[in-house]
């Protein structure tokens, strides 16, 4: 079953045909209403009437969270504020948000495409589906949301945390289908088997899993302790949020909705457009917004695309589950997290060095991060009231930058390993531990 079969079963020459045509509408777009845009692409020596092929966009400079973070709140939008209709952000590297705005048009576009991977993991209108993601500036939760009740599907808004409440719904509203992200499937699975319960108590048959990656380990424990059929989707609230990509019952791949992004692998070293086939850093264009358009946007996502058609009659292209990324960010309970994020928050409280360190850990399935640092007087150790206001108010200063609440640990003076060259900040522990 397919939501748009026309769209979804072009030829390769139909798309690529549809793409340059948008293409040229985007980067005019682009050019004509973001001063950002029109400024690099003056410097290189770009302009929208050079673009004649795809292979053109090439010549165009790539975008980055930088330029998103500089350019804050607004800059980078296309449309004038009367015509956007909803605001979203995520985290930046140094604790500014990058904001997107949607246009209507933005808006139903991007229900769509969501409606398309959700329908193609086996989604119909006689689903009941928990959404177990964070509502808010972040991009999940509402863009599953709207695809899903473009679908028909009973949609049930009950959002991130208080699992044993989560359970309960899913046991009483007969749940069908669970959005969230898979450490927190896992922690469902688990926290339902401590209170009792089987997988036979649920009326679960699809999982759409997204905003982390998920291994084929992990995704065979989450089928087998909740029942579900697990999928993988990808998206970025820089290109639009979820809708990017995502898995049909197949799972060979996150079928790209090719239609409205133009993808690329890139060698993240030199920038350089890598042939068909390759591994590298995806690079993505959007085709279709009018809030906020974004050529060549860097990603950070190590994949690859496979052009050929698939098995399910769909004729966009595929890419890779992501391998690992080409910068130093990490992904915890959904939110991006930056060392320098980490950084920028710590280094303004007063009695604490500016040498800190990143433990990663996996436990009970769920991400975590605790910030170990060193307080500048050793003696502070043993003022226990002291202390403990030191590490409330470094909580606090985390929580602020990230939204994200994690242990904070004092350490003695020149505790914390020194290196000669780049500082290793971050000890991820999360493959060299048992999972508990």
């Amino acid at each position: 079953m397919m939501w748009q079969p026309e769209a979804e079963t072009m030829s390769r020459k139909g798309i690529e045909e549809l793409q340059l045509a948008k293409l040229k509408k985007t980067v005019k777009n682009c050019y004509d209403n973001v001063p950002h845009y029109r400024k690099k692409l003056d410097e290189a020596g770009v302009n929208p009437d050079m673009i004649k092929t795809l292979d053109d966009i090439r010549y165009l400079p790539f975008t980055t969270k930088e330029d998103l973070r500089l350019n804050y709140p607004f800059g980078m939008f296309a449309a004038p504020m009367k015509d956007i209709v909803r605001v979203h952000a995520s985290s930046g590297t140094t604790g500014l948000p990058t904001v997107v705005g949607y246009t209507r048009h933005d808006l139903d576009v991007w229900s769509d495409i969501v409606a398309r991977f959700i329908v193609a993991a086996g989604v119909t209108d006689e689903d009941i589906a928990q959404i177990s993601f964070g509502y808010g500036l972040f991009t999940g939760a509402l863009g599953l949301h709207y695809g899903l009740e473009k679908v028909g599907a009973t949609v049930i808004p009950v959002s991130s945390g208080n699992t044993e409440r989560q359970i309960k719904l899913m046991k009483d509203f007969g749940t069908t289908v669970l959005i969230s992200t898979p450490t927190y499937a896992m922690y469902i699975s688990e926290t339902a088997k401590k209170l009792g319960y089987t997988k036979d108590d649920f009326k679960l048959r699809i999982g759409l899993f997204g905003s982390e990656g998920c291994s084929i380990e992990m995704r065979s424990q989450i089928e087998d302790g909740l029942g579900v059929f697990a999928t993988d989707n990808y998206g970025l609230s820089e290109l639009m949020g979820p809708g990017i990509a995502g898995e049909c019952e197949y799972r060979e791949g996150m079928h790209i909705a090719e239609d409205h992004f133009y993808a690329e692998i890139i060698d993240p070293n030199t920038g350089e457009v890598l042939p068909k086939g390759s591994t590298g850093e995806l690079v993505l264009t959007s085709l279709s917004r009018e809030g906020i358009p974004v050529l060549r946007y860097r990603t950070k996502d190590i994949t690859r695309i496979d052009y050929e058609p698939c098995k399910c009659g769909r004729t966009h292209a595929r890419m890779a589950k992501t391998m690992g990324r080409s910068d130093d960010m990490l992904k915890i309970k959904g939110v991006n997290v930056f060392p320098t994020q980490i950084e920028s928050a710590i280094l303004g409280v007063d009695g604490i060095s500016p040498n800190y360190q990143i433990v990663v850990r996996r436990q009970n399935y769920m991400d975590n991060i605790e910030v170990k640092v060193e307080v500048v007087d050793g003696s502070l150790l043993e003022r226990f009231g002291e202390l403990e206001n030191l590490q409330k108010k470094i909580q606090k200063q985390i929580l602020v930058v990230l939204g994200l609440d994690c242990k904070v640990t004092l350490c003695s003076p020149m505790t914390i390993e020194r290196f000669q060259g780049k500082a290793k900040r971050v000890v991820d522990l999360r493959f060299t531990q048992e999972e508990k």
